[in-house]
């Protein structure tokens, strides 16, 4: 198609052949017509360049499955360490004029991987790319995004004699903003746009210049909840914290069925002192959905208290399944009938060592949106639905 900015005239003058009585004016014609196609063609590949498509060593199922729907082949890299555990990686084919789209997700050996990341944006950038998209399935560091802590070696007495002068000694935090210093990296490293999934905190993509598309695992929640719960519309969605509050509510709204939360406290990081529940769950099928869950103190301890109130199931349906350290033991001796994850994090190992663990792809999301990305479209429409 030729570009909105070429007028119908215009456009016939590139199709239609030129007759004139003068031969002198003839060429000029044709000259001035062949000028016209050049820069009507130009103006479509500088939109749409060639794609391609790269993975880190973090999720190449994934980013099989991506290129696998694109119908293209992904693209050749060699990644490696010296001996002294540097990274080293090696693009094998020119992306002179390309569309690039780097597929690592912050899992496993998360600093390792970052640093992955940041090497290839800038060996595709330095090789001329025209532009670079990180594929950022589960953003790194996304849980530190503001100052919520008391420097670690004052928590315990110093807080005590700030509150006896009433005064709120959680400003008085060093802890970092990494999501800030991650956000920054990525941007000089030559990042032109970033792609991910449930952000922990939305605000994070104001932690950018460049643009940012933040998909949403909901839609294919949803399809998952109608077709796997027989009793789906008897169910209540419920946010393990008040911080997921909002994302809870808009599922049961398009579930058409009632949510509650359960507001926790914590004594330190990982460690969760008291939950109280907000809503009635009884005699109701309880659907936790949360954002992340790491070790699963937080769900488990919430399905505890789910059934403690009259819950008959307990499911959990989590967008990000880290499960780290003592997490898939708690869930074995957990009461849920599922925990459901996404695919932005390796879950084969996960799934072998507990049943009770499935997943949903959502790769077709990513290549949806690489597709529109790279089309020049809008990706609004995976905000509500999930392509086919």
């Amino acid at each position: 198609m030729p570009d909105k900015k070429c007028t119908e005239n215009e456009q016939n003058d590139c199709v239609m052949p030129v007759r004139s009585a003068n031969p002198i004016r003839a060429r000029s014609l044709i000259r001035d017509n062949l000028e016209k196609q050049a820069g009507c063609l130009n103006l479509i590949h500088s939109r749409m360049p060639n794609i391609k498509v790269f993975s880190g060593t973090s999720h190449p199922d994934l980013a099989q499955r991506i290129v696998d729907r694109l119908g293209i082949d992904l693209g050749k890299v060699v990644t490696k360490k010296f001996s002294n555990l540097e990274t080293c990686v090696e693009i094998g084919e020119s992306v002179r004029g390309e569309d690039v789209y780097i597929v690592q997700s912050g899992s496993g050996e998360i600093n390792d991987n970052l640093m992955e990341l940041l090497i290839m944006i800038n060996a595709c950038k330095i090789a001329s790319a025209s532009r670079v998209t990180a594929v950022i399935p589960c953003f790194p560091y996304a849980r530190q995004d503001k100052k919520d802590k008391l420097a670690g070696s004052e928590e315990n007495a110093e807080s005590k004699k700030l509150a006896k002068k009433n005064y709120d000694w959680k400003f008085r935090s060093r802890a970092p903003i990494s999501a800030k210093l991650v956000a920054n990296m990525l941007s000089v490293a030559g990042a032109d746009h970033i792609i991910t999934m449930d952000l922990h905190a939305s605000q994070i993509q104001g932690f950018f210049d460049i643009p940012v598309d933040n998909l949403y695992a909901e839609p294919a929640v949803l399809k998952w909840i109608k077709e796997n719960i027989p009793e789906w519309k008897n169910s209540i969605i419920v946010s393990p914290d008040a911080g997921g509050a909002k994302r809870v509510t808009s599922i049961a709204d398009r579930l058409n069925v009632e949510f509650a939360l359960i507001h926790k406290e914590r004594k330190k990081a990982n460690e969760v002192a008291s939950m109280v529940l907000v809503g009635d769950v009884k005699d109701k099928i309880a659907i936790l959905v949360d954002d992340m869950a790491d070790t699963c103190g937080t769900i488990v301890h919430a399905a505890d208290r789910l059934v403690e109130a009259g819950a008959t199931k307990v499911y959990a349906i989590l967008t990000h399944g880290i499960f780290s350290g003592p997490a898939i033991s708690r869930i074995n001796n957990a009461c849920f009938e599922a925990v459901v994850v996404t695919n932005t994090i390796p879950q084969d190992g996960h799934m072998r060592d507990c049943p009770k663990i499935q997943c949903i792809d959502v790769s077709m999301m990513f290549a949806e949106a690489v597709r529109r990305t790279h089309n020049g479209e809008s990706v609004s429409y995976l905000f509500s639905n999930v392509p086919y």
